[in-house]
């Protein structure tokens, strides 16, 4: 089993919408072979809170012209880490310390990554 193109375009579009708001570090990971809950995880990190938020909002507004709506929003208040849940994909913002210290890619791992498109400008966060 491999994430449906729906959750590729959605992760496409996430990716893109964070790249915009000059995300560091993303990637994508298709998650379908391990959690039966969602296809695919897109990370993405931000030097700051303001601009974790500013990242989630555009990621929000740019699915939303596709149209999808997030199930759930979790963390938005301290925006240290933002975890928006569109069913299929679930997108993680974080903070570059939070990143760092829950080192998700490093879970994720062994789950073949989602390649973005040529437009998305990230850094290979794979240490």
């Amino acid at each position: 089993m491999t994430a449906t193109d729906h959750a590729v375009e959605l992760v496409h579009a996430a990716a893109r919408a964070a790249s915009d708001k000059l995300a560091h570090h993303i990637i994508a990971f298709d998650v379908s072979e391990q959690l039966a809950i969602t296809d695919a995880f897109l990370l993405a990190s931000a030097s700051n809170d303001r601009q974790v938020k500013a990242i989630v909002d555009e990621i929000e507004d740019k699915l939303r012209e596709i149209g999808a709506k997030p199930i759930r929003r979790e963390g938005e208040r301290d925006g240290r880490w933002v975890l928006i849940d569109y069913g299929e994909v679930v997108v993680h913002v974080q903070h570059e310390e939070e990143r760092e210290f829950y080192a998700l890619e490093r879970l994720w791992r062994d789950c073949p990554a989602i390649d973005l498109p040529a437009d998305v400008t990230a850094g290979d966060p794979r240490r």
